[in-house]
C-alpha cells in the first residue's frame, strides 16, 4: 500500500541514493504539447536541505525540461528498486533552471564531483512525496555507468558545446523557448 510522506525522510533519502537511474517528467501547459519523460543516471542527483534536490542537467539532443520548467515549473522525479525488495518513490515540485556560471549554480556545484561540465543544474523544491509497491518493475542487475557522455563531450571546447546547444537546444520539440546561453 502506497504511503504519502511530509517531506524526504532520511530513510528514503538514503534509499534513493543506493538507486542507479531515476526518471525526472515534465509537461507543457499546451495539451496538444508533448509529455517528456527522461532517465537519467551516472551520479547525478543530490538530496538538498530544506526538502529540495538538484540534478546535473548535461548537454544533450533536446531541452525538453528545460522548456517545460521555464514555462510552469512541474516536475516529477521517480525512483525505482530494480534490485532488492520492491519499491518506487515519486517526488513531486516545482523546478526551475540554474545557469552553472549563477551564484546560485556555484553554490550547488559544491554539492557535485563529476568531470564532465554540466549544461545546467535543476533544482526542484519537492512537495509531495511518495512510495508505491513496485511490483511489476522487474529485477535487473545493475552491470556499470555508460561512459557514452564522456566519450562525446570528450574534446569538444566550451564554444563546441554552446554551439551545439545553440543549434540543438534552442527550442523544444514543441517550439517552446528551451536552452538560451548566458
Amino acid at each position: 500500500m502506497g504511503k504519502i510522506y511530509p517531506a524526504i525522510t532520511p530513510e528514503i533519502a538514503d534509499w534513493v541514493r543506493r538507486q542507479h537511474v531515476f526518471f525526472v517528467a515534465t509537461a507543457p501547459l499546451d495539451a496538444a504539447h508533448h509529455v517528456n519523460i527522461s532517465p537519467k543516471g551516472l551520479d547525478t542527483l543530490r538530496i538538498l536541505p530544506n526538502n529540495q534536490v538538484a540534478y546535473l542537467d548535461y548537454t544533450g539532443s533536446g531541452a525538453e525540461t528545460i522548456a517545460h520548467l521555464r514555462q510552469n515549473g512541474r516536475i516529477t522525479f521517480m525512483f525505482c528498486a530494480f534490485a532488492g525488495p520492491p519499491k518506487i518513490v515519486r517526488f513531486h515540485g516545482r523546478g526551475r533552471v540554474i545557469t552553472t556560471t549563477s551564484e546560485e549554480g556555484l553554490q550547488i556545484a559544491e554539492h557535485f564531483t563529476s568531470s564532465e561540465p554540466p549544461r545546467a543544474y535543476i533544482i526542484a523544491d519537492i512537495t509531495r512525496v511518495s512510495d508505491s509497491c513496485g511490483f511489476g518493475v522487474p529485477l535487473m542487475e545493475f552491470e556499470r555507468e555508460r561512459d557514452s557522455m564522456a566519450k562525446w563531450s570528450e574534446g569538444k571546447s566550451a564554444a563546441d558545446l554552446a554551439n551545439y546547444r545553440r543549434v540543438k537546444n534552442a527550442k523544444s520539440i514543441d517550439g517552446l523557448s528551451a536552452w538560451d546561453e548566458p
